[in-house]
């Protein structure tokens, strides 16, 4: 139902007063894709969502008061509060105080995502190993060099507290954590948001195979080396020295991820 403007009932629900009747197509479909109907709910939703119309926490109506304003059946609106649901623009809850509430997504519920959906890409080898390198190196070594530029003394002892000071009397999961720690570091200290999203999640794919490979205490000891070298031209402000030593400390990591990969391929051969 459309309201026109000086008309709009002020009794009803301020949610309700922000929907709009799903547009139809009248007579015969024109040669170009009409969005179907739970695509229109969920772009009118998202936004009302986006404009802060409609708040976050704030609750809305239920399934069939929303299906009675879109002018759709409830299937239709169940659809599209699965797609905002997906995109963490919703959150359903049950129970006595049940129903849809708005969300916003955040940058590690962003990340997430990625790293969920490039994981499953990596598992069913539509992504290779050389892509996910590629990636990795486009990403942190602009982030090392961001971090020089922009560090402060806060950052700097986040990544020295990052690197352990008995390295070899870690285990191999506590040393992937120190590791993890470290890179996270690098990436939040350059100051880019989209980078910290997008690195993340290629980082962890790299990192799940090479956790499963056996590991020496050389590498590891090379490793923490490295790592220092990177903090120290991040101290420095030297933006070229902890580029140049954030990708000779990828390009080192190669042979490993290449041989966790081979390992891999091996294991489901044998499957």
């Amino acid at each position: 139902m459309s309201v026109q403007p000086g008309s709009e009932d002020l009794t009803r629900p301020r949610v309700e007063r922000l929907l709009r009747t799903v547009e139809r197509q009248p007579g015969p479909v024109p040669v170009r894709r009409v969005r179907k109907a739970y695509e229109q709910v969920a772009d009118q939703l998202r936004e009302l969502i986006m404009a802060g119309e409609l708040a976050p926490g704030e609750r809305l109506p239920n399934e069939a008061l929303l299906a009675r304003e879109f002018g759709v059946s409830r299937a239709t609106v169940r659809e599209a509060l699965r797609v905002l649901a997906a995109q963490n623009l919703l959150r359903t809850a049950k129970g006595a105080g049940g129903g849809s509430y708005v969300t916003l997504p955040t940058v590690d519920h962003i990340s997430e995502f990625l790293r969920a959906n490039i994981n499953l890409l990596t598992d069913s080898q539509d992504v290779t190993l050389e892509e996910l390198i590629e990636a990795r190196e486009l990403l942190e070594v602009p982030a090392a060099r961001l971090a020089a530029k922009r560090r402060n003394e806060a950052d700097l002892d986040r990544l020295r507290a990052a690197i352990p000071g008995e390295p070899l009397k870690l285990d191999t999961q506590e040393q992937f954590v120190y590791n993890k720690d470290f890179h996270s570091a690098v990436i939040e200290c350059c100051g880019n948001t989209l980078l910290y999203i997008a690195a993340q999640p290629v980082f962890s794919a790299l990192q799940t195979n090479l956790a499963r490979s056996a590991l020496g205490r050389r590498f590891h000891r090379e490793i923490n080396a490295h790592h220092r070298r990177i903090v120290a031209a991040v101290e420095a402000g030297d933006e070229d020295e902890a580029g140049g030593e954030m990708y000779r400390h990828l390009e080192f990591l190669v042979p490993f991820y290449e041989k966790a990969w081979r390992d891999l391929r091996r294991t489901r051969a044998r499957a």
